[in-house]
């Protein structure tokens, strides 16, 4: 029988289909955007690469000198503006002063992601996000989504950190980074629509028949 973590994959790709994630353009948005949701819904950071575009500002040597007013205004729409616009600009001035992409692009995936943690404002999820949606590498991206189904359904002891979730589903499944793109974005619409902070609709939830492995949390 298949691993629980490809079962749970199967089925809500069943019930749901490919989600054609992630929601930008280019590697450059993708990094961009994994920024500015931190704390706000996509269709805030939307509005925020919108204004952008259309200044042609989805550049990381333009936003490295950028005036902070400009910048802080543009983004706006992201919230936390202030603190995202210093973030956003400082990531900007180390990724050009590392040869832009192309000069992170060679980087193993392990030197990368340390290389972005090292950077204020970026964390596990946010780096995760950059390295699978913007680099294509195969990494399983864990955010709040994803442990609260995995907490209520009893797959992982209580309480579990970041690294512990990421590596139950890792560890049991292909290093394939579609295969997490989508299932990152499944997990997500779950989340969403049915395993809802309050109110959650399990009985019609497409994961309503999977037993626990631990004892769940009380919903």
């Amino acid at each position: 029988m298949a691993a629980i973590q490809l079962q749970v994959y199967e089925t809500l790709l069943a019930a749901f289909g490919p989600q054609g994630w992630w929601p930008a353009e280019t590697p450059e948005e993708v990094i961009i955007g994994a920024l500015l949701t931190q704390n706000t819904a996509w269709d805030n950071v939307e509005k925020a690469l919108g204004n952008l575009r259309r200044r042609r500002l989805v550049d990381f040597e333009k936003l490295s000198g950028l005036r902070d007013e400009l910048l802080e205004e543009l983004i706006r729409p992201s919230g936390y503006f202030r603190q995202k616009s210093r973030r956003l600009k400082n990531l900007a001035i180390k990724i050009t002063s590392a040869g832009g992409l192309r000069g992170l692009v060679g980087m193993p995936t392990l030197r990368l992601r340390d290389w972005l943690l090292e950077i204020n404002g970026i964390g596990p999820e946010t780096a995760d996000s950059i390295l699978l949606y913007a680099f294509a590498r195969p990494v399983f991206v864990i955010d709040a989504y994803t442990l609260r189904i995995c907490g209520r359904h009893g797959w992982l002891p209580e309480p579990t950190g970041y690294n512990e979730a990421q590596a139950w589903f890792s560890d049991k499944l292909p290093a394939d980074s579609d295969l997490f793109n989508e299932y990152h974005a499944l997990l997500v619409r779950t989340g969403k629509e049915f395993c809802r902070p309050r109110r959650p609709a399990c009985c019609s939830c497409p994961l309503a028949g999977f037993t626990p492995i631990f004892a769940p949390d009380t919903i």
